[in-house]
C-alpha cells in the first residue's frame, strides 16, 4: 500500500524547533556540560592510564588520544562560546564510574603485565563508547535544533572518538590479547 502525501509540512522542523523548544535546547546545553566535565576528567585520568600501560604501542596511542581530548576540551569550550554561554563543567556520574573502575582494573592487576594492558584497553573502550554515545546523541539534537557550527565541530570530535576506539580494538587483537594469554 503506498502512503499518501498529507500535503502538510512536518510538525518539527530544524527551524522551528530552535524557537518552539527552549526545553530541547537547555537538554543539550546540559549535555555539553556533562561532556565538557568528562572531558576535563580525563584530562586528568589518562596520564595514570599511561604510565600503567607496559606496551609501548598503547602507551603511545593513550598519550595520542591525551592529545586529542585536550583538543576535545577546547572544541567544547567553542561550542559554550557558539551558545553565548560561559564554559560550565556539570559532574557527569557516568564518566566518574568508568574511570573508577579503569583505576580498579590497575589496582587488581599485577604490574608490567600484558593483562594489565588488556585491562586498560577494555577500561578505554567502555569510555570511548560512552563518549561515542554522547557526542553522537548531541550531533543529532544540534542537526535537529539547526546549531550547524556546532554539529560540525561535534561531528569532529565524534570521529576521533571513534578512530580511537578503533585503534584500541587493532592494539588488542594484534598485540596485547595474545601476549596476556601466554601469561602464567
Amino acid at each position: 500500500m503506498k502512503k499518501q502525501d498529507s500535503g502538510s509540512k512536518p510538525k518539527l522542523s530544524a527551524k522551528d524547533t530552535v524557537a518552539a523548544s527552549p526545553a530541547l535546547k537547555e537538554l543539550f546545553k546540559d549535555g555539553i556540560c556533562d561532556l565538557y566535565w568528562a572531558e576535563n576528567h580525563l584530562v586528568k585520568n589518562l596520564p595514570k592510564m599511561i604510565s600503567s600501560a607496559t606496551s609501548p604501542v598503547l602507551k603511545g596511542a593513550i598519550e595520542s588520544h591525551l592529545t586529542e581530548t585536550k583538543g576535545h576540551v577546547a572544541r567544547l569550550e567553542k561550542v559554550f562560546e557558539l551558545l553565548g554561554e560561559k564554559p560550565i563543567a556539570k559532574k557527569c556520574d557516568a564518566m566518574e564510574g568508568l574511570s573508577k573502575e579503569g583505576e580498579s582494573i590497575i589496582e587488581e592487576t599485577e604490574a608490567g603485565t600484558a593483562t594489565r594492558d588488556v585491562g586498560i584497553i577494555l577500561a578505554s573502550q567502555k569510555v570511548e563508547h560512552y563518549e561515542i554515545a554522547s557526542y553522537s546523541g548531541l550531533f543529532q539534537l544540534a542537526t535537529t535544533l539547526g546549531l550547524t557550527e556546532i554539529a560540525d565541530l561535534l561531528e569532529q570530535t565524534l570521529a576521533e572518538e571513534k578512530l580511537a576506539d578503533v585503534k584500541l580494538n587493532d592494539i588488542a587483537q594484534n598485540e596485547i590479547n595474545y601476549k596476556a594469554a601466554e601469561e602464567a
